[in-house]
């Protein structure tokens, strides 16, 4: 591709999807990178009840597939390909992945998040089904039933708070004696009778991938050596999230975590690169707040390039 295009949006969850529908609303044709995983996380997630539009829920993938062909209705084209690295410093943004190289006018980076694993065979095979990294998207799932919180950190005492407004009992397992999480947020969790705190522990195996749900995890005592069985409805995982921000490395100013920073909105640090959802956000991390900031990033964008006459 020789041209240079007025929008490329790196990136298909529901940050870039939404951009995509906004900026081919203004008919600045733009021109969605998917990524390594087409559709974001929602494709890997069951059922999503707190999107709005959807009284009854919907399926993640179907979700992300009405999104697609919301921003296909409009004119917008995909391309299956991933960024390898990006030069921001002239006015034609240069995108090379590893197919070809793209160059743009305004690029919106919507390349989310990825969050960070256990490590376990079995975590994968049934995340969406008993597994999870998020308890405000997963936690009404849980009713009445056990659940296992993995992690130390403020997200991990947030999550296992939450989680009691629907669990009967929460399990916060750590590898340490003392947590990394602020005091306020220790204190919260840990005056809470629902939850019970498994110290210098791990979980070493989950089960039970062939029936395709979670029924207990095996605990492990880092110090001991010994394990013990406990059985559960539920692992959530909550030991942070990488930002897939590499490619845009020495681009673009993010924090000491990888995070990019945005100011006015959502413009980075380079004129005319804007950036929205996971890969900024790492306080809400939902899809609807995904989808706002996309929108956001496409009236930047969009305003970007009208005031330079390159809206046409």
């Amino acid at each position: 591709m020789s041209d240079v295009h007025p929008v490329v949006i790196v990136g298909s969850g529901a940050a870039g999807l939404t951009a995509a529908v906004y900026a081919a609303r203004a008919n600045l044709k733009p021109i969605v990178i998917d990524g390594s995983l087409p559709g974001g996380q929602l494709t890997t997630t069951t059922d999503v009840e707190n999107y709005p539009g959807f009284p009854e829920g919907v399926m993640g993938p179907e979700l992300m597939e009405r999104m697609r062909k919301q921003a296909e209705r409009f004119g917008t084209q995909f391309i299956f390909d991933q960024v390898a690295e990006c030069d921001f410093t002239s006015e034609i943004k240069v995108i090379k992945c590893n197919q070809q190289e793209i160059k743009a006018h305004t690029v919106v980076i919507a390349t989310g998040a990825s969050p960070r694993l256990l490590g376990l065979d079995a975590e994968k095979k049934l995340m969406g089904r008993g597994v999870s990294t998020c308890a405000t998207c997963d936690g009404a799932f849980f009713r009445d039933a056990n659940l296992v919180v993995v992690g130390g950190g403020d997200s991990a005492m947030e999550e296992s708070t939450f989680l009691t407004k629907f669990a009967k009992k929460v399990y916060l397992v750590h590898r340490r004696q003392e947590f990394r999480a602020s005091k306020i947020m220790q204190e919260r969790a840990l005056k809470n009778p629902k939850i019970e705190v498994i110290y210098d522990s791990a979980v070493s195996v989950i089960n039970d991938v062939e029936k395709g749900e979670v029924t207990g995890v095996e605990i492990q005592n880092l110090k001991t050596k010994e394990t013990h069985d406990l059985a559960v409805d539920g692992v959530f995982v909550a030991i942070g999230h990488i930002p897939n921000s590499a490619p845009f490395k020495g681009a673009i100013k993010t924090d000491e975590n990888g995070y990019i920073l945005t100011e006015k909105g959502t413009q980075t640090s380079a004129a005319g690169v804007f950036a929205a959802g996971d890969c900024v956000d790492h306080v809400y991390r939902q899809a609807i707040t995904a989808a706002g900031m996309g929108c956001m990033a496409a009236l930047d964008a969009e305003r970007y390039l009208a005031a330079r006459g390159l809206d046409t």
